[in-house]
């Protein structure tokens, strides 16, 4: 049962708004009358404890978890041409948000008044009432009660100042809001609504003021509603309008001087600075919002009558992207921007007039692509982002292009006794046809990911989308193919890939647009508002153009992925690839999927859909007060060959768990994550695709102690040498069924991430981690060198509460403190 609660309007002061009772005019002219005073002061009193009385019996239940906010909202109307900013009272935390303009000319403010302030208030009132005189003459708190006209219980049209039409009748119609914060509150509004089941725009779309942050939410007022008595950090509410149709149709004649505006707000990066390097079809250096970031120089083909320059159009949709992201909100945004990442291009695919690839050379000509970037600046850091697939070749066995991206990354190609250089490769998953009639669109699983996608070692970035909101005018009776959060109608799956035997791919999804359908249902179109915006390569006419499907996906993670590389340059390939993938989260509409399955193997059909969910920059730099990331890079060596080839060396992790905190949090949710990053060898022979073990040079595994496992119990479990007779067959505990995957599901790929949920007490005495090698052909079809040589790896591990307030981090800092070195057992 769905139980529906609002706020209600009650008009305390009872008298018309056309000035049957005037706020004591006398008084505003220096000396009124006590008797008049008092009336007002007095009346303001009765209002104001109405209010509150009514506010904490209408006040709906908060859901489980979420603590309702430490104050309420009152609407205050002041009279005309009276500065706001006068109710802003910063010692005692009240503080006006909402501002809207009556018919009568009066205003109607939000103020937020938290339970400390109350008193203050009451006492302001009070003492204006019945104190005494100051000199000159005039009651105390003269100009912070004068203006005031009246209070009264706020409800959700307070805080609406957009158009009172674009707000819907219905409480329950979904649709994107403005949800404009306090500054500094916008990530507790966030998670709030999170909890609260809405959709929450990725932080890229947010926009940042000097006094408010704007966060676009998805959900109806019901859930509004919920969220102001959660959080007192939203100042106003309005219906989200920004749009691509806003530059590409309404605006079309303005684009040029909209982009220079954004390029003149924005500190470019220097030629030191991490690149994405781009293998397309060119790029179009001279647009404004490209060539401050691209050198002449970093202009580079691989065949050198192509040109490099893009004369396609895609290399220069990709650019921007990858600079900048999606356009719109940074367009829209006034705020001064910084770029740390710049570009480089190398022209892979040929013009017109030219014999297109070998299919057959894809892989090597790839290959030529790195080495022609490398050479050009051998000391630059750089991301590689390629978004061309081989059309319709099904990605469900490794072929020579998927294997070369696989050798490009983990540095297999190179001189004997050369230390491997590693890589960090972003590929697109491949597209499903943009059919107009829906009868011919089969559902996204009938579309296998395209060669070379199932790259092990490489980030395959798929689509989902949250673009909802249809703009264009001759689409208004159009509704959108999918729903906010779902997977894109534009991406492929590895569904149909056989289980066991392939890697999960994709690894990530990203924002890659929607379509639209209409009205009959028959038809089925791209529209430019459900599209990103990027740069356009018809640099003068029309610089910004919309943008969809895998490929613009791949760049905005391309774009994550050189970010990350820049802020942390200790970093190795494989732990940028393990930030990403461990930033990423699964939407409102991708969990449902989830939960929805009967067992662990129900589940990986979903994996097999949108990977590991939508990756974050900012989860990925940092984790919040609440959110706890430890992060290993370590040099392991998997097998050995003295008295024959057998594994070698297993790494344990003894956990800082804060013990006593997750005791007394009990049986309170917690969240584990594990994220396990390494690039293999590839060797692609015939039984490697029934075989992964026969593809991969070694692989990786983590293991966490199970429930009632003690720390001998963990390491007797995994090694048979702990045992006091190895030939003994031993019991252990069970493997508990909280984790969202399981340990079944690793069979294939180079990285492996896995979520615990489940009470923290159970949590409390599992604290070590192991990481352990499984088979792979530099055991037994290596040389004795290759067999004892050493691999790499990246792990991450959050621990997080469901808790929004509560703070992890200091307790497990100081387990960190006093004991710092994090043990690795062998």
């Amino acid at each position: 049962m769905t139980e529906r609660f609002s706020l209600p309007h009650l008009d305390i002061s009872q008298r018309k708004r056309d000035g049957e009772y005037q706020a004591p005019s006398q008084y505003r002219g220096g000396g009124s009358a006590p008797r008049i005073r008092e009336e007002h002061g007095s009346r303001l009193r009765r209002e104001l404890e109405t209010a509150f009385a009514v506010m904490n019996q209408q006040s709906p239940p908060t859901p489980d978890g979420i603590e309702p906010a430490g104050g309420k909202y009152v609407e205050v109307e002041i009279v005309r041409q009276r500065k706001v900013d006068k109710l802003e009272r910063k010692d005692d935390g009240m503080k006006p948000g909402a501002v809207r303009m009556e018919p009568n000319e009066a205003l109607t403010v939000a103020l937020f008044v938290p339970d400390a302030a109350r008193p203050v208030l009451e006492r302001i009132l009070e003492d204006y009432t019945g104190g005494e005189l100051t000199v000159a003459g005039n009651p105390p708190n003269r100009n912070f009660v004068e203006p005031i006209e009246a209070f009264r219980v706020a409800r959700l049209q307070t805080f609406w100042t957009d158009d009172p039409n674009a707000l819907p009748d219905d409480p329950e119609t979904e649709f994107w809001w403005e949800v404009w914060c306090f500054s500094g509150a916008e990530e507790s509004v966030s998670a709030h609504a999170q909890q609260l089941r809405a959709v929450v725009g990725e932080a890229h779309y947010w926009l940042r003021f000097p006094e408010s942050t704007v966060v676009p939410i998805f959900t109806n007022r019901v859930t509004i509603e919920l969220l102001l008595f959660a959080t007192f950090g939203i100042a106003e509410l309005r219906r989200a309008s920004a749009s691509p149709v806003f530059f590409t149709d309404e605006n079309r004649e303005d684009q040029f001087d909209w982009a220079v505006n954004l390029a003149e707000r924005t500190t470019w990066p220097g030629n030191e600075a991490t690149a994405i390097c781009l293998l397309d079809t060119g790029v179009n250096r001279a647009h404004v919002l490209i060539e401050p970031a691209l050198g002449t120089v970093d202009m580079m083909a691989i065949n050198s009558r192509w040109g490099e320059d893009d004369q396609a159009g895609h290399g220069t949709l990709m650019a921007g992207l990858a600079l900048h992201g999606d356009l719109t909100p940074r367009l829209v945004d006034d705020s001064e921007m910084e770029l740390k990442h710049r570009l480089e291009s190398v022209k892979f695919l040929p013009p017109d007039g030219f014999g297109a690839n070998d299919p057959k050379s894809y892989g090597a000509v790839t290959q030529s692509g790195v080495s022609i970037s490398e050479i050009n600046n051998p000391e630059r850091k750089r991301v590689f982002c390629m978004a061309v697939t081989n059309e319709n070749v099904s990605g469900s066995r490794a072929t020579t292009w998927s294997a070369a991206i696989d050798q490009i990354t983990s540095g297999a190609l190179r001189d004997e006794g050369e230390e491997p250089k590693r890589r960090l490769f972003v590929v697109s998953a491949g597209n499903i046809p943009e059919h107009i009639e829906r009868s011919r669109i089969l559902p996204n699983d009938e579309y296998p990911i395209e060669d070379p996608a199932q790259a092990w070692n490489a980030i395959t970035v798929g689509g989902y989308t949250n673009k909802v909101a249809v703009a264009e005018e001759d689409l208004q009776d159009h509704e959108p193919l999918v729903d906010v959060g779902a997977l894109s109608p534009h991406s492929r799956t590895s569904v149909l890939w056989p289980q066991g035997k392939t890697a999960f791919k994709p690894d990530v999804v990203m924002e890659a647009g929607n379509r639209v359908v209409s009205p009959d249902g028959e038809s089925v179109y791209t529209a430019d508002s459900l599209c990103t915006l990027t740069t356009g390569s018809d640099v003068d006419r029309q610089p910004l153009s919309p943008f969809c499907a895998t490929s613009a996906a791949t760049a905005q993670v391309s774009r994550i992925a050189a970010m990350l590389t820049e802020e942390f340059p200790d970093y190795w390939p494989e732990t940028i690839r393990a930030l990403i993938v461990h930033s990423a989260e699964w939407t409102q509409t991708m969990e449902d999927e989830l939960a929805a399955a009967r067992g662990l193997r129900d589940r990986y059909p979903s994996l097999r859909r949108f990977g590991y969910g939508v990756p974050s920059l900012e989860r990925a730099r940092a984790s919040a007060i609440n959110d706890l990331a430890l992060v290993a890079q370590n040099h392991i060596q998997p097998y050995k060959s003295g008295g024959g080839r057998r594994f070698s060396d297993c790494h344990y992790y003894q956990l800082p768990w804060p013990l006593r905190t997750l005791e007394d949090l009990g049986e309170a949710e917690v969240e584990l994550k594990v994220t396990l990053s390494y690039f293999i060898e590839p060797n692609p022979g015939a039984s490697s695709s029934v075989d992964p073990q026969r593809y991969q040079s070694f692989g990786l595994r983590f293991d966490l102690m199970r429930p009632l496992e003690d720390s001998q119990e963990f390491l007797q479990r995994l090694n048979t040498k702990e045992r006091e007779d190895p030939k003994d067959r031993v019991r252990f505990a069970a493997e508990d069924n909280r984790w969202m995957l399981g340990s079944q599901s690793v069979s294939a790929g180079s990285l492996h991430c896995d979520v615990w949920r489940g009470p923290a007490a159970q949590l409390a005495l599992r604290n070590m981690l192991c990481v352990k090698p499984t088979m792979g052909w530099w055991r037994n079809r290596a040389s004795l060198e290759v067999c004892n040589q050493k691999a790499r790896y990246a792990l991450v591990i959050t621990l997080r509460t469901a808790d929004i307030e509560f703070d992890l981090y200091t307790p497990v800092n100081a387990v960190i403190e006093t004991n710092i070195d994090v043990e690795i057992e062998t």
